[in-house]
């Protein structure tokens, strides 16, 4: 993994070599460690062509054949999961540790569960002896699916959106982010080794105004699948409209944990700890505006700074290191203006981004790194309580009553995700049902069931993904009424 790596696109079961590059750095060391293609309309094209030369054999194989082919892939990474977790941790910046235990197992899980689900979830039927009629419905496959996966939890997410477009029998062009693009090209090479169809999956490495509005406004691609920013994710429904593309879109969150007064504060500490900084805050899910009711407030906070400051940022190989390297430079850059904000709007840093420094080695000392940071005293239409910031920051602000604080969570323009913290059930289901956002954790924070509904309500998407709902999503239902003779 140091040599520097030259990745090619993936089309048709072949490796295409790209002429234009870009450069891909290492978050921990701010070094170019890959090369990757800078594909556009040209690539897309052959691509998709690939993909419906592909589809007619894909679509009509039985879903129990498509299953073993994912198994075979699910198996095959599972057996290289270190070399993928450390090439992950390369491309991304996480701890080595963190993919090992996470990003990588859910891959593999990922492909496992919609083999073994999607096939017993496909077609219904009934019989209306009063009519002389059979009803079925059949699920049908849209087509050409256009697959775009983010940075942050680059093969992980990647492989939650592959796993239901192929086992419905679509067939797919995918393109990762261009910031994180090693280990789904590594990915391609499993593809190659277990004989998978070719041209099923194609995958593209670019740009988004490049590769990525090709993908998406191809009129061959009925079907978009992105998670990414509100921005991007606002751009593809515009763009797609006059198409009536199938549209999945998981964007942006200012996530909300409501604390009050009688919940199990050790571990709520130890849950908002991860929920604000794991993966240096770089996960959708995470907690950036925690509301603390205000007769816990100080404890709160003392323990909350307390742990926070026990944590451990560098090199990302270190099984002790809790937060590796920001993904790139431009986006540490742009977490630590919200830090200014946060100054300029009357906010105090108690600890982290310039308060506590980075210890690093020589190795690391160009990389992306940063301190986990808490800040109070903000206003609530302030910067940092508004807007994405995607890192490890998080605020902390005091509120009085239960009525406050489902008025001041449900302010922001976003919606993916909450966590209520009380020993009141009925207090949590209250808040549940009043909290305007896609899942509400009471007690916990990201443990998630693949069947359950994955989404968020306002700027943070449209639709759901999950069993059922990705099922429902990659395809089409037709229903088929027969007269009995």
């Amino acid at each position: 993994m140091d040599e520097l790596m030259v990745l090619d696109n993936f089309i048709a079961g072949t490796m295409v070599p790209c002429k234009r590059l870009l450069d891909s750095y290492n978050p921990s060391t701010g070094k170019v460690w890959a090369k990757v293609p800078d594909s556009g309309k040209l690539e897309i094209e052959a691509a998709v062509s690939a993909a419906k030369r592909a589809y007619p054999n894909w679509s009509s194989m039985s879903a129990q054949r498509r299953a073993n082919y994912l198994l075979k892939v699910a198996d095959l990474l599972e057996s290289r999961l270190e070399e993928f977790a450390v090439a992950e941790s390369q491309d991304q910046g996480k701890p080595v540790w963190l993919a090992r235990t996470m990003d990588m197992p859910r891959a593999v899980l990922n492909l496992r569960h919609f083999a073994h689900t999607i096939p017993h979830q496909l077609n219904t039927s009934s019989v209306q002896p009063e009519a002389g009629v059979f009803n079925y419905t059949i699920r049908e496959p849209v087509g050409v699916a256009g697959l775009i996966s983010p940075w942050n939890l680059p093969l992980y997410l990647l492989t939650f959106k592959l796993g239901p477009a192929l086992m419905c029998g679509n067939t797919v062009v995918a393109k990762p982010s261009e910031m994180t693009s090693v280990t789904a090209y590594m990915f391609c090479k499993i593809l190659q080794d277990v004989d998978f169809p070719a041209g099923v999956v194609n995958m593209v490495f670019g740009l988004g105004p490049s590769a990525g509005e090709a993908l998406v406004t191809h009129p061959d691609v009925p079907l978009v699948s992105f998670t990414g920013s509100t921005v991007t994710g606002r751009h593809i429904a515009q763009a797609t409209a006059p198409m009536f593309k199938k549209l999945s879109l998981e964007m942006g969150g200012k996530n909300a944990a409501v604390v009050f007064s009688d919940c199990d504060l050790e571990s709520c500490i130890n849950s908002l700890k991860r929920g604000s900084f794991i993966n240096q805050g770089q996960v959708c899910l995470c907690t950036s505006r925690i509301f603390v009711q205000r007769s816990l407030y100080e404890e709160f906070l003392e323990k909350f700074v307390a742990v926070t400051k026990e944590l451990r940022v560098g090199n990302p190989s270190d099984e002790s290191v809790f937060m590796g390297a920001l993904n790139s430079k431009p986006h540490l850059e742009k977490v630590r203006c919200y830090v200014k904000y946060a100054i300029e709007d009357g906010g105090t840093i108690v600890c982290g981004e310039t308060i506590d420094s980075c210890v690093l080695s020589e190795e690391n000392k160009n990389g992306y790194f940063m301190r986990p940071t808490i800040i109070t005293g903000l206003s609530d239409d302030s910067r940092c309580m508004q807007e994405e910031i995607f890192g490890p920051v998080t605020c902390v602000v005091p509120f009085d009553t239960e009525e406050e604080v489902i008025t001041r969570a449900n302010n922001t323009s976003f919606g993916l995700c909450a966590s209520v913290w009380t020993s009141n059930l009925g207090l949590a289901h209250r808040m549940a049902h009043k909290l305007k956002v896609g899942t509400v954790w009471t007690n916990c924070w990201v443990i998630r069931d693949i069947d359950m509904p994955f989404g968020g309500v306002k700027g943070s998407g449209i639709g759901r993904e999950g069993t059922v709902d990705s099922m429902e999503f990659y395809t089409e239902v037709k229903t088929i009424c027969t007269k009995i003779s």
